[in-house]
């Protein structure tokens, strides 16, 4: 098993995961840019529509990640409650102030230019309160519009909050418990949506993104353990990962299976999990850390530049002209996310960490690393 350093480690970096993280980054990016397209490509194919299945490979992710991140870090005390939470929305909430910040901005310059925003409608300034304090997954309070995909990272932090505890219960649980009571969390929050609301819990509405984070996030979390306990035989977890990409591709093709599909999410994440990453690829560990500014900031690239496109008109242009344009905002939405990384994430993330580091010290010192075993 990869050893874990005594806080945050990063298990599994530059493998498989890191490069199934940035293709679902970038997967979200078509599905939020597709209706910008000379012909909407949900209209081409319905697969192009499935964009959250994406944000559920994020949250499910998530669980996976952090579990095997702190999972030991947790369970010996070394992490409490309130330092994982403070260290959680501390990667998040900083980067998110910032971009919607710059989206403020370049609504405020069109208003000055007298012209309206692209999609004046997504930028209710009523929005701003709940989305700035990543609240508007939380219950119906508003915050849609302006950076909409944050409203995960809303849902994530009511994840974040428990995950400590459940973490502890999970640990002290059997394993074909545990795995069960994934299945059962998913499968009874589907069934209660579709009682209750008449949806599915794929369809949930955002304001209800707590509802639908927590038993995928849950799902991560045991898939976690489960690759901690008795991760799966190489060969099996190799080619049972090959079967299950080819086998949640193809299902889109052919239809919309949100279970089936989630069900296969789950197998490639444990499939992937489950094989060491020995020689690390820096390319996947750089497209990893990189689709976290992807995804938040494709929307501001967005706002930009088919707001451009929107003035400046494509009345006049040809078709080939008209795809070529709408397709240089794919490009223009990687360098965007590169740039932030480089030049806004991480120097604040690095401005951040010693500040976390020293207001948690004195837990550290009462729970000390034990010695690594001979």
């Amino acid at each position: 098993m990869t050893k874990l350093s005594p806080i945050g480690a990063n298990s599994g970096r530059g493998g498989t995961l890191d490069v199934l993280r940035f293709a679902a980054a970038f997967f979200v990016v078509l599905f939020h840019y597709g209706g910008e397209a000379p012909v909407a490509l949900d209209s081409i194919h319905p697969v192009f529509f499935r964009g959250y299945l994406a944000t559920d490979f994020f949250l499910m992710l998530s669980g996976y990640v952090l579990g095997r991140a702190y999972g030991r870090s947790i369970e010996e005390g070394r992490v409490g409650p309130l330092e994982f939470l403070s260290r959680r929305i501390a990667r998040i909430w900083p980067a998110h102030l910032i971009v919607l910040a710059l989206m403020v901005l370049c609504v405020a310059l069109t208003h000055l230019a007298d012209f309206d925003p692209h999609h004046a409608h997504r930028f209710d300034w009523a929005d701003l309160p709940p989305q700035a304090f990543l609240v508007q997954a939380w219950g119906d309070v508003g915050g849609w519009g302006w950076n909409l995909p944050t409203w995960s990272l809303s849902a994530l932090i009511a994840c974040y909050a428990v995950f400590p505890g459940i973490w502890n219960v999970l640990s002290r649980a059997k394993l074909p418990l545990i795995i069960l009571s994934a299945v059962a969390a998913v499968g009874l929050s589907d069934l209660a949506a579709h009682l209750v609301l008449g949806r599915g819990l794929f369809d949930l509405p955002f304001y209800l993104g707590v509802a639908r984070a927590l038993p995928l996030f849950l799902t991560g979390m045991v898939l976690a353990k489960w690759v901690e306990r008795a991760p799966l035989p190489r060969n099996l977890a190799v080619w049972g990962g090959v079967a299950s990409g080819v086998l949640l591709v193809a299902l889109q093709l052919i239809g919309r299976f949100d279970a089936l599909s989630v069900s296969l999410i789950a197998a490639i994440v444990l499939c992937a999990g489950s094989v060491p990453v020995t020689r690390p690829i820096p390319m996947a560990e750089a497209a990893g850390k990189l689709s976290f500014s992807l995804f938040i900031t494709h929307l501001l690239v967005s706002t930009v530049w088919f707001g451009v496109l929107h003035v400046t008109g494509e009345a006049g242009l040809s078709t080939a002209a008209r795809w070529t344009l709408w397709a240089g905002a794919l490009p223009a939405a990687l360098v965007a996310a590169y740039v932030f990384d480089q030049l806004v994430d991480q120097p604040v993330q690095t401005w951040i960490a010693p500040l976390l580091k020293k207001a948690f010290k004195s837990r550290r010192d009462r729970y000390p690393a034990p010695a690594p075993s001979v």
